[in-house]
């Protein structure tokens, strides 16, 4: 099963695949996280993204691609994956589905996490984690159970990251709507993209998502 999540930033894209990778037994692949491996670890395709970077110079769609492609003949992607911060736009997309269908691979579902803009802003200003472990906690929806204290490790020091702020927060979702939000309409056209309500639970909207993959 081939999935991608999509949804504004704070809409639970991450939560949500994490679950649904533990659940399910797919790979949550993250873009970042593979073009930062191929880099480290210097494959071909990790060479050509290094030296674009060196260079000042995004990373094409070109060798994000192939680093996908890279990623996915890994013998942990058998069984499936969700794609996590790719595509962001139509291009993406389009040399996205270019590159599953040289392999004969295809597109189960592309799932939106529908969330309204006020309530993204509140989610995402009031995160916070703790210093040493990293657990994550919210000034709203998840504070440690004994104030100041991390649940985790008993740290008492908490960060938050700087661009977590309203006018950031505000940039990054307007951002979405104009370069990701065409995707919906592109993937809708192609029966593949199904919503579910990112404002519910995240218990929920847990369940949406396995009502939609249990009916594929």
């Amino acid at each position: 099963m081939i999935l991608i999540f999509l949804g504004a930033p704070g809409a639970g894209k991450g939560t949500q695949a994490q679950r649904i990778m533990d659940a399910r037994g797919l790979i949550q692949l993250s873009t970042g996280d593979m073009l930062r491996d191929a880099v480290a670890k210097e494959t071909p395709v990790g060479l050509e993204a290094k030296a674009a970077m060196n260079a000042g110079a995004l990373v094409s769609d070109a060798i994000v691609v192939k680093i996908i492609e890279d990623r996915i003949e890994r013998d942990d992607c058998a069984g499936g994956f969700i794609l996590d911060g790719f595509p962001r736009t139509i291009a993406q997309a389009e040399a996205l589905d270019a590159m599953l269908a040289a392999r004969g691979l295809k597109l189960n579902a592309v799932i939106e996490i529908a969330v309204e803009d006020d309530a993204l802003v509140k989610r995402i200003t009031g995160r916070y984690t703790c210093a040493a472990c990293n657990a994550g906690y919210h000034d709203e929806f998840k504070t440690p159970k004994v104030e100041g204290v991390c649940d985790e490790c008993g740290g008492t020091e908490f960060t938050r990251r700087k661009d977590d702020n309203a006018e950031t927060v505000k940039s990054r979702i307007a951002t979405y709507h104009e370069q990701t939000a065409p995707l919906l309409p592109y993937y809708d056209g192609r029966g593949v993209l199904r919503k579910v309500d990112g404002m519910a639970g995240f218990d929920d909207v847990t369940d949406q998502i396995n009502r939609v993959l249990d009916a594929l």
